[in-house]
């Protein structure tokens, strides 16, 4: 009876591949990045025909299209690169004249013609620091499963106390009474955002109803508080405060135009701060846990309700502090209408940077630039500053629906890996 023969087959022993830690990071970060960069430019690409087809010379050669395509071709391609370059050196500035005025100020002295140059920019940067400081507010409210619309309310509360503070106090060092200013603004932030957070905590009281009401209380607190017969009236018969003393202002970087003051290294710091808080320490755990399940955390042992009051009190002061930062850094005094809608635009960019500090730090320098831009695109272009709201909804619009951005540019749907499905939280 013949045998069957087993053939030996050498022991080779399979080296798994090497991970790299490093390449795996930036395939994620190129993943992560690039629905918001396709959102961003697809945004534009249709902003870009909507100024365009609301262009009168535009509209004048559009029954001519069939006789001259080319002609009405380059008519929208001209409405849009006129209106864009004016967007984009309103918003960074024109390099040709940033290296004119430096050539200027290192020959002769004269550095007006950079400081004019460089405005621009630093004008960007002004008009994100109140973004950076409301987006972090919402951003905190949303990791603790609360959705804060209170934010603007809690602006105003930070910037009455804080332009108080500024005017009343005297005979203090700089050193003493300006880190005191913005203190009082962020306790007055943090108390406004502390009653829902404990309406919540203690009888259950949605905190979406809560802070909207409690918006509508303190835009009709302020407009008594500066009003003819209000305590914080300056006279004259102007609804404003008076100016906050020398001694509580936030110092500006360079002289006048360039308003960028030091409110923005400040808001920076918010940033790694409230990175630091959420990610880092016990608190910002149990802030996380509370946002994702409530119950879960309660039987681990968590006051819930402490969680509630303690998210809502930091929301509110990060809000407060941005409050108190205008107000210190750029007004110099309180007026009632002072803010243009910065807490309700920090709900958008919360979303926008997935309510992580430095999503919002990048939201809050692309809305300021935006915002900026805007103006000298209305000036140069004559294009609408309502586009920029448009531009920025679309921005929105796909970033929140990154699959429209994946059809468009026949992207692949990255594997998903296991992860948890959390019941609550807000904005990612």
């Amino acid at each position: 009876m013949a045998q069957a023969t087993v053939e030996s087959k050498p022991n080779v022993t399979e080296t798994p591949k090497a991970r790299t830690p490093g390449g795996e990071f930036w395939k994620a970060a190129l993943n992560s990045l690039s629905i918001p960069v396709l959102a961003i430019f697809t945004a534009l690409v249709f902003s870009g025909l909507i100024i365009a087809f609301s262009d009168p010379d535009v509209l004048s050669l559009l029954p001519n299209f069939a006789a001259q395509p080319v002609q009405v071709l380059g008519a929208i391609w001209d409405s849009i690169w006129i209106s864009y370059i004016a967007l984009f050196q309103g918003a960074f500035g024109d390099p040709a004249a940033m290296v004119s005025g430096f050539q200027t100020w290192s020959s002769t002295g004269n550095a007006v013609p950079l400081l004019r140059a460089l405005r621009d920019p630093a004008e960007s940067l002004v008009s994100a620091t109140p973004y950076i400081f409301t987006g972090l507010a919402v951003a905190v409210g949303f990791k603790g499963g609360l959705f804060n619309i209170g934010v603007e309310g809690q602006l105003y509360a930070g910037a009455i106390l804080a332009t108080l503070v500024g005017y009343t106090v005297t005979g203090m060092p700089w050193f003493i009474h300006l880190p005191l200013a913005l203190a009082v603004g962020f306790i007055g932030g943090a108390l406004w955002g502390a009653i829902p957070g404990y309406l919540k905590a203690a009888r259950g009281v949605n905190e979406v109803i809560n802070t909207i009401m409690l918006n509508y209380v303190i835009f009709r607190f302020a407009d008594w508080v500066v009003g003819p017969n209000g305590p914080m009236n300056a006279g004259g018969g102007a609804p404003r405060s008076p100016g906050v003393l020398e001694s509580a202002m936030l110092p500006q970087f360079l002289p006048d135009p360039v308003r960028l003051h030091w409110g923005f290294p400040l808001a920076i710091g918010a940033v790694f701060f409230v990175y630091w808080l959420l990610w880092k320490t016990t608190i910002g755990f149990e802030i996380r846990t509370v946002g994702a399940s409530p119950t879960a955390a309660k039987y681990a042992g968590m006051g819930v309700g402490k969680i509630f009051v303690l998210t809502m009190a930091l929301s509110g002061g990060l809000a407060g502090l941005g409050g108190a930062n205008e107000l210190l850094g750029l007004n110099h005094y309180f007026a009632s209408a002072f803010s243009p809608g910065y807490g309700f635009d920090a709900i958008a960019l919360a979303l926008l940077g997935k309510s992580n500090p430095f999503g919002v730090l990048a939201s809050a320098l692309l809305f300021g630039a935006l915002r900026n831009g805007a103006t000298r695109m209305q000036s140069i272009a004559g294009v609408p500053v309502d586009i920029i709201s448009v531009m920025q909804a679309l921005i929105i619009a796909f970033i929140a629906a990154p699959e429209i951005v994946r059809w468009i540019y026949r992207l692949r749907v990255p594997a998903q890996k296991d992860r948890e499905v959390f019941a609550r939280g807000w904005g990612g």
